[in-house]
């Protein structure tokens, strides 16, 4: 993708986001910290989870975080080839991936709070102590499992309702997001990443009506909630 998008004069440009200047209702520019300042006709927040404090250097207020999740792989003697992602009423989820399993989704509620931007430790104890038991009650084969290893990253959590925020800032029209997926974004990118393009190139959505995901929710504080969340 990057190679296509150089045949076709884009530039990437590697340095972090120091800061963005605002005339009004209007974004202009945004500096890096190479001493770079880019002017700027259209911005895309599309920083996951560090896209709290880039709307706040515009002076917009985005209730996005970043949150801790695990994920764990074990091998087991029981071998389930054909079983499909099964999720316990307790979030913890697990599904085969080749000869061995994916697990996770065990974080707890309490505590959940935005997450140490340098903390990408897994937390071994949450799989013995919370996930395994689960795991062996939900499916008495997996009592005997080992467990290879782990990793951990951070969600881009929308604080107000788990789900995207996607389009215009209602008053600073060329400040435009692609935030908040709370563990969607992979799934749901190629969809938002076409839907940007046509209201940037056009004006508005035309194969995927994104207007219900508008920034208008946050501002009125109205949650558009999904009730299967993992």
């Amino acid at each position: 993708f990057r190679k296509a998008l150089r045949e076709t004069n884009i530039d990437f440009v590697t340095a972090d986001v120091t800061g963005i200047e605002r005339q009004g209702d209007r974004v202009t520019s945004v500096n890096l910290d190479n001493g770079e300042r880019l002017e700027a006709g259209i911005v895309v927040n599309a920083a996951g989870p560090n896209a709290g404090k880039v709307s706040a250097m515009a002076g917009l207020v985005l209730p996005v975080e970043p949150r801790k999740r695990n994920v764990f792989i074990f091998e087991a003697r029981e071998k389930y080839a054909d079983m499909p992602l099964l999720v316990d009423p307790s979030g913890i989820y697990v599904r085969p991936e080749g000869s061995v399993y994916i697990t996770g989704g065990a974080e707890p509620q309490e505590g959940d709070g935005p997450a140490d931007p340098g903390d990408f430790e897994p937390d071994w104890p949450l799989f013995e102590e919370v996930i395994w038991p689960v795991l062996a009650t939900r499916i008495p084969a997996f009592e005997a499992i080992k467990p290879t290893r782990a990793w951990a990253g951070h969600y881009d959590y929308n604080t107000l309702d788990q789900n995207a925020v996607i389009g215009p800032h209602p008053q600073v029209r060329n400040f435009l997001f692609a935030n908040g997926f709370s563990g969607h974004g992979l799934q749901q990118a190629p969809a938002v990443g076409k839907a940007l393009a046509e209201l940037i190139v056009h004006g508005g959505y035309r194969t995927v009506d994104c207007s219900a995901f508008g920034y208008e929710r946050v501002a009125e504080g109205r949650a558009f909630r999904e009730l299967n969340v993992i």
